[in-house]
């Protein structure tokens, strides 16, 4: 009641002082009701009753002033002085009348003030309202366990109409930015570095934990970016078989998409480099759908599959991180064939080396299993010769078996052939050639001894009895061209396997 009576009982120029304190103190009343000023008049410096408490400012952004910045500046009643500017690299405004304002690292808040005070001197309270017309770019760098570590310019994220916003970029955003993460980074110990003024302390770092943001769902451990922030993602010592899927599955991550060169030695068809996909696998001259992640499996299959000799226990992993240092990890796809442990086929990354080593000793239920695999070939070459109904080269499953090629191929030639065994030759991964006997007996099931699982490249040689050797020694005796075309009739690269071997020669004669 004081108050209202205190303002009854001032004069007019009082009462018209205390509307320009009230306006003065509202900016958002000034431009929705503005009022014009009569010429002439020099209106007397308002003051505050000691009683009167002023209205409270109004929230200050913590968005911070620099270089590229668009402003809205506008100087109440004084339009000659307003108007659209930007804010130069070295962050000093040059302003009608007052000259020079550095604004850099500055809030709008603050900006607002301190071109205030620069026209004190020559307005009379004046009102300056500052609207942010355009952001520029934040510039941070980002380095570590990411693809493409660098410096890199980073949008802010605008509103519509006459409100553009000021959402500043997160840390995810910087990191895909850069390429992903890989796959050798620890993203529970993420820093970012923010530059401060000395007297604000200097530098200070935050260490960000990004799995919690996974697990919990937590935006605020997203931080926000500020121009000049420098983003460092350290390596993991060991790697995690666990975590790697899930690791290339976050938002942040390398694109799965996108090609990486890997390596593939050891007990595979076809050895070399690989430029594997997520959805698709591309090497060799082909290109094949294999859908999903780009995992060892994949590699595996476009390197033509493993051998029967390859030990699934003991595949190696070689991997780089971005700051040189090596890490190697075993897998066991055994473990994924028999306890569907998908964390085996673990996902890889640009440069891994695969070494699949050779196995010692498989047992006749490995070899099965590994014929039957995702990753063994689609098909091996199995060649037939010798006395059955249909000889020549065949393309198998990697599971089939002496009795099955046997079949494949006709069968016995019922009259000519020794029926109770066959040779079997193989050339062995060493480069040596090795032949044995095989006892013949289509009732028995898979073993090494009677019914081995073919491999790649075996020769199964199917001899004649003897009445027909006999009676083929006289047939050529007196007509030599006959011998000649069973010779024709065999492979060139078989031929010469099976004469070196002393199994075949000139005269037609099988041992």
């Amino acid at each position: 009641m004081f108050i209202l009576q205190s303002i009854l009982n001032l004069p007019t120029v009082g009462l018209l002082t205390m509307i320009i304190m009230v306006i003065g103190a509202n900016p958002g009343l000034a431009q929705t009701e503005p009022w014009t000023e009569p010429e002439g008049i020099l209106w007397p410096s308002p003051q505050l009753p000691s009683n009167l408490t002023p209205l409270p400012d109004p929230p200050v952004s913590d968005y911070l002033l620099g270089g590229g910045d668009r402003l809205s500046i506008d100087v109440f009643e004084v339009p000659q002085y307003s108007g659209a500017y930007q804010v130069p690299i070295d962050g000093v405004l040059s302003l009608p009348l007052v000259g020079g304002i550095s604004v850099a690292g500055l809030t709008i808040s603050q900006a607002s003030e301190r071109i205030s005070q620069a026209y004190n001197q020559f307005l009379k309270r004046p009102l300056i309202t500052i609207r942010l017309i355009n952001a520029r770019p934040l510039n941070v760098v980002v380095g570590g366990e990411v693809k493409n570590p660098g410096t890199f310019t980073v949008n802010l994220i605008g509103g519509a109409g006459d409100s553009p916003g000021v959402q500043h970029p997160t840390l995810g955003t910087a990191l895909k930015t850069a390429g992903g993460i890989t796959l050798t980074a620890d993203i529970t110990q993420v820093q970012i570095r923010r530059r401060r003024r000395p007297d604000q302390g200097g530098d200070v770092v935050f260490t960000v934990n990004l799995q919690e943001l996974i697990q919990r769902g937590d935006r605020t451990l997203d931080l926000s970016l500020r121009d000049g922030d420098t983003i460092f993602v350290p390596a993991t010592a060991t790697a995690n078989l666990n975590q790697l899927r899930q690791l290339a599955l976050f938002d942040f991550a390398a694109d799965v998409n996108t090609g990486r060169t890997v390596s593939v030695v050891g007990e595979v068809q076809r050895p070399g480099s690989y430029n594997i996909i997520g959805t698709a696998t591309v090497g060799g001259g082909a290109t094949g759908l294999t859908g999903g992640l780009p995992t060892l499996t994949n590699a595996l299959q476009q390197a033509g599959g493993v051998k029967p000799t390859a030990d699934l226990r003991q595949i190696q992993i070689r991997r780089f991180t971005q700051g040189g240092n090596e890490q190697r990890f075993t897998l066991d796809l055994w473990a994924l064939l028999q306890e569907g442990d998908v964390a085996q086929d673990t996902v890889l990354q640009e440069g891994d080396s695969i070494i699949v080593p050779i196995a010692v000793n498989p047992s006749t239920a490995d070899l099965t299993q590994i014929a039957n695999a995702q990753f063994a070939p689609n098909t091996i070459s199995v060649s037939v010769v010798g006395e059955v109904g249909n000889p020549g080269q065949f393309d198998v499953s990697p599971n089939t078996t002496l009795n099955q090629a046997l079949m494949i191929a006709g069968g016995f030639n019922r009259d000519r052939a020794q029926r109770d065994a066959l040779q079997l030759i193989r050339l062995n991964p060493d480069g040596t050639v090795t032949s044995r006997p095989v006892p013949v007996d289509l009732a028995q099931g898979v073993n090494e001894t009677g019914n081995p699982i073919l491999r790649d490249n075996d020769i199964l040689v199917i001899n004649r009895n003897r009445n027909t050797q006999l009676a083929d020694r006289l047939s050529t005796t007196f007509n030599p061209a006959a011998g000649a075309l069973a010779l024709f009739s065999i492979p060139a690269r078989i031929f010469g396997i099976l004469e070196s071997l002393g199994i075949i020669n000139f005269s037609g004669d099988s041992q």
